[in-house]
């Protein structure tokens, strides 16, 4: 029996949902202290003044700390231009000034309190267009400075903390001529991530060596920032991995382990612990990015798009994390799914004085495929075409290349998804009812999956049972809870549950590049497989001197190796692995992998810090929508997905995991509002204002998967985890439009802004 393919239960089911999972909130060590930080409540202003004083003579206090108190240095993932504490200045609402650890919490609170300190504030930078012009207030004045962490430097400028541009020629004159220019302007707001679980740290720092627990996405990069925050070699830091709460993204950098364990060094090597509050965790979370997208189209009478144009700003907060990475996808994003003739992109990323963004599920698509076909359905309207038909006499097929170049082998895919929709959701004949506010829309999209290596090691057991250590974690989409055992199992001859997958440590585990972008399973999967089969080998090997066979007449079947055709000739694993074990040399294997780089033009554009999508996926999505046009409330009440999987490994966890991105990616589209004062604080600072979509407001999400085979994957697998979310804003958007006859070039869609567009015409 073949266990791909199966719903085989995950490993950690049995321990959450009997509340037995130890979070990293929940983890305590003996004599622990209590960390919290003073936060700056002003978006911009001089740092005048920080004394200590008062705090540290507090009874119970052990350590306090501010940016005297560390080292002078900057870190970052993409670009060193963070300081760990304030310095100068603080550039946004939420800041670090400063940190306490102390006896309790309640007196690492009022030692907090205690810390004197003076800002002269000043007026933030919040708007991205003004942000980029000339008289703007620069918020990185010595940005030249500052060190791209991510190898060769990239076009940056003031305010502008990374470019990605690509001008072929002859655009402008090619819009002069053209029968049709249709332009476009959309805008989307930030997304938090909101995880269960607000980010929390352990550290101690002992033997000059900081060791710190966490539930984090990407143990490696976490290290990694702590040590360049600590200005230590990355050997000096250990990250142990705990049960992530949920992260989405949002816990893929770096939060308080470093102020962690800095506070730790301070107190003598006292364990210390610093935990989020909602409220905090929220208004500093490294949210998804708001954008400004202007789009626009020179096209010919029978709707071929001769030229596009497109101009993206996009909001990189304070401090820039990974985002540099970012300002390459409106590149990527503007001219995707169907064919454009000529194409100019410009994507800025921007400094602002708000909290830092960072990766979210789908990094930056959701909002720029939005952008795509809400503009593609103004283009059809335009040219009074069917909206499904023109995508569809325009869409991409096997051969065709991306902006970077990149050949596509297998977007055949896209036309596949289409019909699969059309089989569960026909479009035609279905005429538009009138005197109701009923909408419907259908879009598609190409995504990558995250090419960073990993790698695993497995250990037959004395018992029989495989232990695999790994740098890399399950981030809830049940990869290496279910998935990987699989794997291993099906290599094997084994049960999943004869499988154990240790929590990450960066001392023990190989580097492995987190749980992000759907590539858990494949990268880790492909990794899994090739060390399971040197396991397996040593493992038949082992046996074939016991029984004194050739090791090729020998196999492993139901967890036993036995003679093919020979049913008495068997011996258990666990026999095996004793006799491995007290021989000297006990069985194990390893694996790594890494997905293959594709070719593209590297001339293509400047500043393309990523620079082609790896392993893509193929996926349409089919919304319909009604609005009342009393209270401009919009129900989402038919959701469809046709999704380019590879091959399903557990159709459990594919079903959730697209359950759950569409249902997140409804709640980015019609709910969760995230705005920010003239002051530079945000509106929405908690759940009850943030406004997550509720199980009512969710339909039942229709799906059927697209198995093809795919050799850049375990059994054929690809990442199904992220692509998801992307489509949801798109299809939604597009269905309220057609609803009540009128765009609305904006995410999230709120009430107001329907009754707006129903009594102007236009928002």
């Amino acid at each position: 029996m073949s266990h791909i393919g199966s719903a085989a239960i995950r490993s950690d089911a049995w321990s959450k949902v009997n509340g037995e999972t130890v979070y990293t909130y929940d983890y305590k060590e003996a004599g622990m202290l209590y960390g919290v930080l003073l936060r700056s409540p002003y978006a911009a202003g001089k740092l005048v003044r920080c004394d200590l004083t008062k705090a540290r003579a507090m009874p119970g206090v052990r350590a306090a700390i501010a940016a005297p108190d560390v080292p002078r240095t900057l870190a970052g993932w993409s670009i060193r231009d963070t300081p760990l504490f304030a310095r100068e200045r603080v550039r946004y609402v939420g800041e670090p000034i400063a940190a306490v650890a102390a006896d309790s919490l309640a007196k690492a609170f009022a030692a907090a309190e205690a810390i004197m300190f003076e800002i002269d504030s000043e007026t933030p930078v919040l708007d991205l267009e003004a942000a980029c012009q000339p008289e703007a207030p620069v918020l990185h004045p010595d940005w030249k400075d500052y060190i791209p962490a991510a190898g060769s430097d990239f076009p940056r400028k003031g305010n502008i903390a990374a470019e990605c541009s690509a001008d072929p020629g002859g655009i402008d004159e090619i819009f002069a001529s053209a029968p049709y220019v249709i332009e476009d302007e959309f805008t989307s707001q930030r997304q938090y991530q909101a995880y269960l679980e607000p980010k929390s740290a352990i550290a101690s720092y002992r033997d000059e060596r900081y060791t710190v627990h966490t539930g984090h996405q990407f143990p490696f990069n976490v290290r990694d920032r702590i040590a360049q925050f600590l200005d230590v070699p990355t050997t000096n830091v250990r990250v142990i991995g705990h049960a992530i709460g949920g992260g989405f993204g949002g816990k893929l950098d770096y939060s308080v382990e470093p102020h962690a364990a800095a506070l730790s060094k301070a107190a003598g090597g006292r364990t210390v612990k610093i935990s989020n509050r909602r409220v905090e965790d929220l208004i500093t979370a490294n949210c998804r990015e708001s954008t400004l997208v202007r789009m626009r189209s020179a096209v010919d009478a029978e709707g071929n798009i001769l030229a596009r144009d497109v101009e993206a700003y996009m909001d990189n907060g304070a401090y820039t994390g990974e985002m540099s990475y970012m300002a390459s996808f409106p590149f990527h994003c503007g001219a995707i799914n169907y064919r454009v003739d000529k194409f100019r992109a410009n994507g800025k990323l921007v400094y602002t004085n708000t909290p830092p963004t960072g990766a979210m599920r789908g990094v930056s698509g959701p909002a720029m495929y939005a952008a795509l076909e809400s503009h593609m359905d103004h283009i059809a309207a335009e040219l009074n075409l069917d909206r499904r038909a023109y995508r569809l006499d325009h869409l991409f097929n096997n051969g065709d290349s991306l902006p970077n170049g990149q050949q596509l082998d297998n977007a055949e895919l896209l036309q596949r998804g289409f019909e699969e929709i059309e089989k569960i959701v026909p479009w035609q004949g279905r005429p538009k009812v009138p005197e109701t506010l009923k909408g419907r829309g259908i879009s598609a999209a190409i995504w990558l999956v995250n090419s960073l290596p990993g790698s695993l090691s497995l250990k037959l057991e004395e018992d029989g049972t495989v232990s695999i250590i790994t740098g890399a974690n399950d981030n809830g989409s049940g990869a290496l809870a279910a998935g990987i055992p699989q794997i291993v199992a099906e290599t094997l001859g084994i049960r999943p549950e004869q499988v154990r997958v240790t929590d990450p440590d960066t001392d023990i585990a190989a580097w492995d590049g987190g749980s992000q972008g759907g590539r858990t399973t494949q990268v880790v999967g492909l990794a899994a497989i090739q060390g399971a089969k040197e396991l397996r080998a040593k493992a038949l090997q082992t046996a074939a001197q016991l029984l004194q066979v050739d090791a090729e007449s020998l196999d492993i079947i139901d967890g036993g190796i036995c003679v093919r055709g020979d049913t008495e000739m068997r011996m258990t694993l666990s026999e095996v692995a004793m006799a491995a074990t007290f021989g000297g040399e006990p069985i194990q294997g390893n694996g790594g992998a890494a997905l293959p780089a594709v070719p593209y033009n590297p001339g293509c554009a400047n500043g393309l810090l990523f620079p082609f999508f790896t392993s893509p996926t193929y996926h349409v999505h089919y919304a319909e929508v009604e609005v009342n046009p009393i209270t401009g409330n919009v129900t989402v009440t038919r959701y469809v997905v046709a999704q380019d999987v590879g091959r399903v490994i557990n159709r459990a966890c594919v079903a959730g995991q697209i359950q759950g991105a569409v249902a997140q990616s409804i709640g980015y589209t019609l709910y969760e509002s995230m705005r920010f004062a003239e002051d530079g604080k945000i509106i929405e600072d908690n759940l009850q204002f943030y406004r997550l979509p509720l199980a009512v407001d969710i339909p039942k999400v229709e799906y059927t998967v697209m198995e093809t085979d795919n050799e850049e994957g375990p059994f054929g697998a690809k990442g199904s985890g992220e692509a998801p979310v992307l489509l949801p804003p798109a299809v939604i958007a597009c269905a309220v439009a057609d609803a009540i006859g009128k765009p609305i070039n904006k995410i999230p869609i709120t009430p107001e802004d329907v009754l707006a567009a129903l009594d102007s015409g236009k928002i």
